[in-house]
């Protein structure tokens, strides 16, 4: 075993940065990462066995303990149990003879995840690397069959998949769902295109470019591109990088997949000029591991452009810009995500968040200034500065120009992915999917809001309807409630736990709506969890703790009704079924503070 460890390890030039990736191999070749082999990795990396250990005990697709050789992670998220995955879940259990989380004496192990990028073809999962969709009980049980007389993978896909779903470095039964293609993105570009037009600029003057068009960031937080880089170019620092956060982990997104599967020479080439705009040499995609199925494609995307000197020492002939790009394998982690967390991650540590300021453009991956960016931010940049600036800016809306993205899914005749300009109103969106009698609909995943029908005459752009692209559609038959109840079970999995808010604040959330939910709620408890969701997003230390109480306050101020209608006034002389003070007695008298009145929050 040490050997083949010390192989491994010199395959990453024993690199302490690259202890990512070695766990990976590590844990592919020995099915864990176990006590002996920590030790071993610390040693080769130059590094403490704890810090070998927390990395591996951090992300969600990693293990000390060995799985089995076959790994069925089914999809859990809300889109998948409303297709009903919590049905195909009883069934592989009743199959296999285990129960969630154990592996049977032949090596199947079975485990639940959060969303894997497939919401429109749940229920969904991943056995090892291999993507299975639209499952049912019947394809359940034909699974562990064939898994049993044959356990590999591969070989359960029978049909495959549109478009490069079908190249053989793929060979997925993914379906695109490509259900509106627009002018920007979901459109063929020769390679090269883009960077013709590009590198006979001055590298101020592509930074002009993107920001006269007025292209703002598509992860969600819409922050201005031009203006990243300009920050990241002007830092102060002899190294600078660029990173692509293809870690789409938001619950009900997935149009990033379709873009990594059909456009990914329109993505490295956007990276490619975003490194000469910012003076890069290395430019890093951080691609979920969820997809590691379209890892090998990807490589040979890579590999193809380098022949053609879109990538490498003098790109395209310009001498000085040397610049390529390597691909980062994620483990399982929502919060990298957040591009801080994302910097960490790719850094070889656990995912955790860093402090700001300093702002990664200031002091980012390695310490080195660092833009990350979105892989749809990079596709518009090749488009900008392929057409030109004010091509690009005539779509859109006054405050977001462009298109966006779309991942559409839930109760919908058509789910899918929709390339839509900024501007478009909820409405219309509602009457393409076939969506029109939804009862609300979570536009920005379990991160952003859920709206009703009152508001489906607004628009999609950043200045009003926000969205990094998940649009959830739920129809007249949910029970909104339970949707919020399930998107805060997703954010107490997901916090890396570092600070008390997020970590406290999102259990104390969840707990708050299961007592409604079981019908022991108290109309005070509305205040409670109002005052308590907006102390959380005011004192959590990232994105993820700041925006996780959004389930509850954006269903609180929509659909209070659904929360009045299961609340009365207690019964005198009745204690309440759940108790602030007494759940925070203890902690307070250890801090020496004295108790609080109803509703307050410290």
């Amino acid at each position: 075993m040490a050997e083949r460890i010390k192989k491994i390890c010199k395959r990453f030039g024993n690199d302490r940065n690259r202890m990512l990736d070695v766990v990976l191999a590590v844990q592919a070749e020995f099915g864990g990462v176990s006590g002996e082999s920590l030790e071993i990795i610390a040693e080769q990396l130059g590094t403490h066995r704890v810090e070998v250990e927390s990395v591996v005990s951090f992300y969600a697709f990693l293990s000390e303990k060995p799985n089995g050789n076959v790994v069925i992670r089914l999809c859990n998220d809300i889109i998948d149990r409303l297709q009903g995955a919590d049905l195909v879940a009883r069934t592989f259990e009743e199959e296999l003879g285990i129960r969630m989380g154990e592996t049977t004496e032949d090596g199947i192990t079975l485990t639940e995840t959060p969303c894997i990028g497939m919401s429109d073809q749940a229920p969904a999962a991943l056995v090892n690397d291999v993507v299975v969709t639209r499952l049912s009980t019947d394809k359940a049980r034909q699974i562990v069959a064939q898994l049993r007389s044959n356990p590999d993978p591969r070989d359960l896909v029978r049909v495959l998949g549109d478009g490069n779903n079908a190249h053989d470095l793929v060979s997925a039964m993914v379906r695109n769902n490509v259900r509106l293609s627009g002018p920007v993105v979901l459109t063929s570009m020769e390679p090269g295109v883009a960077l013709a037009s590009a590198l006979p600029m001055s590298p101020a003057e592509v930074i002009r470019n993107v920001k006269t068009a007025r292209l703002r960031g598509r992860g969600g937080a819409g922050f201005p591109t031009g203006m990243k880089w300009e920050y990241t170019r002007n830092a102060d620092g002899e190294k600078r990088y660029i990173i692509c956060n293809a870690d789409e982990g938001e619950p009900g997104t997935f149009k990033d997949r379709v873009i990594l599967t059909e456009y990914p020479d329109l993505m490295f080439e956007g990276m490619t000029i975003a490194g000469y705009a910012i003076g890069a040499t290395e430019g890093i995609v951080y691609l979920r591991a969820e997809y590691a199925y379209l890892q090998e494609f990807l490589e040979a995307v890579l590999t193809s452009r380098r022949e053609q000197g879109l990538l490498g020492a003098a790109v395209c002939g310009k001498e000085g810009f040397d610049f390529d790009i390597r691909i980062q394998m994620g483990a399982g982690a929502y919060v990298c995500g957040e591009e801080t967390a994302l910097i960490s991650s790719c850094e070889g540590t656990r995912g955790d968040p860093k402090n700001r300021p300093p702002f990664p453009a200031q002091r980012g991956y390695l310490d080195c200034p660092t833009s990350v960016n979105n892989v749809e931010t990079f596709c518009c940049v090749a488009r900008i500065l392929e057409h030109g600036a004010g091509w690009f800016s005539q779509y859109g809306s006054p405050g977001s120009a462009g298109t966006k993205l779309l991942s559409v899914a839930g109760d919908c005749l058509r789910p899918g992915v929709y390339e839509v300009p900024f501007g478009t109103t909820l409405n219309e969106v509602l009457k393409l999917v076939g969506g029109e009698h939804a009862r609300g609909v979570q536009v920005g995943g379990p991160s952003g809001q859920m709206v009703g029908p009152s508001d489906y005459g607004r628009t999609i752009c950043y200045e009003d309807l926000a969205t990094g692209g998940s649009v959830m559609v739920f129809g007249p038959e949910r029970d909104i409630l339970k949707v919020a109840h399930a998107f805060m079970d997703f954010f107490v999995e997901e916090s890396c736990g570092y600070c008390t808010p997020c970590r406290v604040g999102n259990v104390l959330l969840k707990q708050g709506l299961e007592k409604i939910l079981k019908g022991n709620g108290e109309p005070a408890d509305l205040t409670y969890l109002q005052d308590l969701g907006e102390s959380v997003k005011a004192t959590s230390r990232c994105g993820l703790g700041q925006t996780s109480p959004n389930p509850v306050l954006t269903t609180l101020e929509k659909f209070r009704s659904e929360y009045e209608d299961r609340v009365e006034p207690p019964v005198e002389g009745q204690r309440s079924a759940f108790d602030l003070a007494d759940a925070v007695a203890e902690a307070a008298q250890i801090t020496g503070r004295s108790g609080r009145r109803e509703g307050e929050i410290r």
